[in-house]
């Protein structure tokens, strides 16, 4: 039996919540605290396009569907010489409190980067305290049916080799048993002793040792790849007139090098995916 979310580890949620309410209001809707950050980034933008901005008040904010641990908004204003064509971009501010726990911001913007540059994502345009601003791609997000789809599951796939493909500066070490062991201290740090028995945090650090030496035993041709972690439909966009297909980095993970095993037994339902 699973508790309410809002009852597992109060003192963090609390904090969360706390670092939320000192975040201001930008253009009416866009929450961030640094608002004066993105006001300078946007008018360097706009000025670079030759699109004088002054009133940044006149700039048109919409939210977007289909990040679940940041906050997407598309941002759009009259092209110079051409107010019926507009400039659009899209400005995406970091989720606060869990985000902040589980990665490291610097890694995740290098990787964003080098990604980018293998034509992967949308570019960086530019970077603010609490968010980055990227290029808008004219797609739209898959959901769980389009995942479904065997066309379009194929391919999700055709694009993730490519992915795996990209090659990393730096050193090519497995990263996710330290990862996951990190992320375990850090939960038992933030729990109490309650919510330790209950949620059988003590138990994990053998299961992850078990899990690691099983693998390892197992799967003597181990290839150490790049690998994206976090490859739900919300972080995949197809093109409707094209169909090509966008995999967007922005679940707040440094997507490093990690095992890459064999496939997973998936079984889609109605409900979503089951992994076996």
């Amino acid at each position: 039996m699973f508790r309410k979310a809002e009852s597992f580890c109060p003192s963090f949620l609390q904090k969360s919540q706390q670092l939320q309410r000192q975040r201001k209001q930008l253009l009416g809707l866009i929450p961030i605290s640094s608002p004066d950050s993105l006001k300078t980034v946007l008018q360097t933008l706009s000025g670079k396009w030759g699109d004088v901005v002054e009133d940044l008040e006149c700039l048109q904010v919409k939210p977007m569907k289909g990040a679940m641990t940041n906050e997407v908004f598309m941002v759009t204003w009259p092209i110079k010489d051409n107010s019926f064509l507009h400039r659009k971009l899209l400005v995406r501010v970091y989720g606060r409190g869990v985000g902040d726990l589980l990665f490291n911001r610097k890694d995740e913007i290098r990787t964003f980067e080098v990604v980018s540059r293998y034509g992967h994502g949308p570019k960086l345009l530019g970077r603010f305290a609490g968010g980055r601003i990227e290029e808008f791609i004219n797609a739209r997000t898959l959901s769980a049916a389009d995942l479904r789809e065997t066309e379009v599951s194929a391919r999700v796939a055709a694009k993730l080799r490519e992915f795996h493909g990209i090659n990393i500066p730096g050193d090519r070490n497995v990263l996710i048993w330290d990862r996951m062991r990190n992320w375990l201290r850090q939960a038992k740090s933030l729990c109490t002793p309650e919510d330790l028995a209950e949620f059988g945090l003590d138990k994990i650090e053998a299961e992850i040792y078990l899990l690691e030496h099983e693998l390892q035993d197992k799967c003597k041709q181990q290839e150490i790849g790049f690998c994206h972690n976090d490859l739900q439909y919300g972080n995949i966009m197809i093109d409707e007139d094209t169909n090509a297909i966008t995999i967007i980095v922005s679940f707040p993970l440094p997507l490093r090098l990690t095992y890459h095993h064999t496939w997973t037994n998936m079984r889609f339902s109605k409900t979503g995916l089951r992994v076996r």
